[in-house]
């Protein structure tokens, strides 16, 4: 006698495969990134009620909610077929790089930017998650092709190029953020460190010939960083009244839309630079370190995402999307308290500007996008 099979109805698997997705959905990513935009909208409301800065607000707000449908596109395309054409991207950021440098939009001396209209593109953010899968793909070929510790460095050293180029617009604190993502994710998935020790060595020696080639703003700015009471009115203003706003706040902050050195103009680049000078100031160090907190947990569970990721390619983006995180919080938040020169690095998710946030949510959207293969889809 044969066996009759009991088959479900088509609308009970409909609701348990939609049950498994969104049980596979990172909430906790999610939620992380969330909270963080929150605060960045408020403190940025905050920041730019002065009528001469109308409109940045909505434009933010506008922003987020293209970056909302960047992380989606980025969560859902496999990260393995990115990963297949990094190369082509990699050239893609290239060509960009030198024509910005050529026909870019020009501002106080940097070509930075693609202007179209209101529209502002910065190809220079755009590189960042680029060269994040382009690592990736270097690792997936060392494993698959065996190739040695000097074959991959020789691949890595593809990375100058547009590290040069970032360098040349000039773009001093973008150009950095590159070079230290490439050189923690080698450090982090090399199997033996020493290649990487010899790298930063020599990075380490090439200070002093990198400083002759730097504009006199930019020197300006580092000797500033080291004594701004030297120049309190010049170069080290910007430093002296971020660190001004922070000793303010004290503990519990002067209170939200409250904060005197924003109010009065005395922090410039509030919006953009030093907001989280802004931050310290109405909120003191308690909401700082709140703040902080919500950074430090989206990082340690974007690692957790790289341990749990079912192969070493979603491993290394993950740890290249880490990467960018902590080096942003860190230059930024030194940066604000006098620690580290002012060399323009966003804060992310809470610094205003476009070519950031949507960076941002296309790396968050690498990691959503690791995570949610991990379970199969």
């Amino acid at each position: 006698m044969r066996g009759v099979g009991l088959q479900l109805p088509r609308a009970t698997i409909g609701v348990s495969r939609w049950r498994r997705f969104r049980a596979a959905i990172d909430w906790p990513l999610i939620i992380s990134i969330l909270a963080i935009c929150t605060i960045g909208l408020l403190n940025l409301y905050s920041a730019t009620r002065d009528p001469r800065h109308h409109g940045k607000f909505d434009k933010q707000v506008e922003w987020m909610i293209i970056g909302i449908g960047v992380f989606v596109v980025a969560t859902v395309v496999d990260y393995k077929a990115m990963v297949r054409v990094a190369w082509v991207g990699f050239a893609g950021v290239v060509c960009a790089l030198i024509l910005v440098k050529l026909f870019g939009h020009s501002t106080q001396g940097s070509n930075r930017w693609f202007g179209f209209g209101s529209f502002r593109f910065q190809p220079s953010e755009v590189a960042k998650p680029v060269i994040i899968i382009v690592l990736a793909r270097i690792f997936q070929d060392s494993e698959t092709g065996g190739y040695s510790h000097k074959d991959v460095l020789l691949k890595m050293a593809a990375i100058l190029i547009p590290i040069g180029l970032i360098a040349a617009q000039p773009d001093l604190g973008t150009s950095v953020i590159v070079g230290l993502i490439a050189l923690t994710v080698g450090f982090l998935a090399m199997p033996s460190i020493w290649p990487m020790v010899y790298v930063t060595v020599g990075g380490l020696l090439a200070i002093p010939f990198l400083w002759e080639t730097m504009h006199d703003y930019q020197k300006n700015r580092i000797l500033a960083f080291l004594d701004p009471s030297a120049d309190p009115k010049g170069n080290g203003y910007h430093t002296l009244q971020s660190i001004f706003a922070v000793g303010s706040g004290r503990i519990w902050g002067e209170g939200y839309m409250t904060g005197t050195q924003k109010e009065y103009g005395y922090l410039p680049e509030h919006w953009t630079d030093f907001p989280y000078s802004v931050y310290a100031e109405e909120w003191g160090f308690a909401g700082s370190v709140f703040l902080l907190a919500i950074f430090g947990f989206l990082l340690v569970w974007i690692l957790n995402v790289a341990l749990s990721a079912r192969d070493r390619v979603g491993a290394v983006i993950c740890t290249g999307v880490a990467a960018m995180t902590f080096w942003h919080v860190v230059v930024n938040v030194a940066m604000v308290l006098g620690i580290a020169p002012v060399v323009g690095v966003t804060l992310p998710f809470v610094s205003y500007g476009g070519s950031s946030l949507l960076t941002f949510f296309f790396a968050m959207g690498l990691v959503a996008n690791v995570s949610l293969r991990k379970h199969g889809y």
